[in-house]
């Protein structure tokens, strides 16, 4: 016999691949939740009153067609990662998978966390950074990437482009290939630019050289550690309840840990100095620190190359993504 709980689902509008990874619940309400800068997103809050009375909540994101199916994937993978090494840090990840009644419709499903969010109000400076810390150290004792390489094990998105993933032994080979792929995503999105003839070849060939083999020479080595990923404060907020600091919208990799203070470099992420300072005083710089300030620029072009990328028609971002190379090379190349 099928009880009134379990008919309050079958009979909501919630897909029934959805619906089974929910408690049975006597009411359902679904509402439109949040915002996203990819209109084909779709993000809904599920709440259910259980058989007890009490009222819990989800989150659900659905995206559609193949590329949809990927970036969830990626994203269901990424924050399981997180959970797995510092639960709190993020909304607990459920399940990820695609609708019984329409298979182009594909979804991803966590806990629900009531937060205020960084655009509002940003997280307290050593609470986060302490959890942030945690991370990256905890993954680099309890890692499961490849036999201790650097990438990830499913592709992840990074918006709707992927990023490079494959396991690399290196750091510097896997960031080579990272900035690569960002590059040529770039061009393809807004063309070739003639100064690319000269500065190019002096990132790959002068500039990578000369701030990340040192990392890996003289008897040093970096340990691959778990980062978010695309850590703006806009993918972050504070639990109302618990006051717990939390991150989502993560689409990870193993990588050098200083690699997510790229992202922070931008004068447009409220993610400034000050947060670096406090995060420094749990995770000092790698050696050799002198070069510390440079490898952060070298990551946050990276960065600055792959938001190009995606945001195609906004030239600003090709010139910003040139001032850097055209910096770091006067510096290092």
């Amino acid at each position: 016999m099928t009880s009134n709980a379990s008919l309050s689902l079958e009979n909501s509008q919630i897909d029934p691949n959805v619906a089974s990874n929910l408690p049975p619940a006597h009411t359902v309400t679904t509402t439109r939740h949040g915002t996203s800068y990819w209109v084909t997103t779709n993000t809904t809050r599920i709440t259910l009153t259980l058989p007890d009375t009490t009222t819990k909540s989800y989150f659900l994101k659905t995206l559609t067609k193949n590329l949809g199916k990927n970036i969830l994937y990626g994203e269901y993978a990424s924050m399981q990662e997180i959970h797995r090494v510092v639960p709190d840090f993020v909304p607990r990840p459920i399940a990820w998978g695609t609708y019984k009644n329409d298979s182009e419709t594909h979804f991803f499903l966590c806990e629900y966390r009531d937060m205020i969010l960084s655009r509002d109000e940003m997280p307290d400076l050593g609470l986060f950074t302490r959890r942030l810390a945690a991370l990256h150290q905890g993954s680099q004792s309890r890692s499961r990437s490849s036999e201790g390489k650097f990438g990830f094990h499913v592709p992840t998105y990074s918006g709707y482009l992927a990023q490079y993933t494959g396991w690399e032994d290196s750091w510097e080979v896997f960031f080579s290939k990272s900035l690569r792929v960002a590059l040529d995503l770039e061009i393809k999105a807004k063309g070739y630019d003639a100064e690319f003839d000269v500065l190019v070849p002096a990132i790959f060939e002068k500039v990578i050289p000369r701030l990340l083999q040192p990392l890996e020479s003289e008897g040093r080595s970096v340990k691959p550690a778990l980062v978010h990923g695309d850590l703006w404060y806009g993918n972050s907020g504070t639990d109302k309840v618990s006051g717990e600091c939390l991150v989502f919208d993560a689409c990870c990799f193993y990588a050098h840990h200083e690699y997510e203070f790229g992202q922070w470099m931008p004068a447009c992420n409220r993610f400034g100095e000050e947060y670096r300072a406090a995060y420094r005083k749990f995770v000092k710089p790698s050696p050799p620190e002198e070069d510390y300030h440079g490898r952060l620029d070298l990551y946050k072009l990276r960065f600055n190359t792959h938001v190009s990328a995606l945001f195609t028609d906004d030239a600003s971002l090709r010139k910003q993504m040139i001032n850097d190379m055209k910096d770091l090379v006067s510096r290092y190349g």
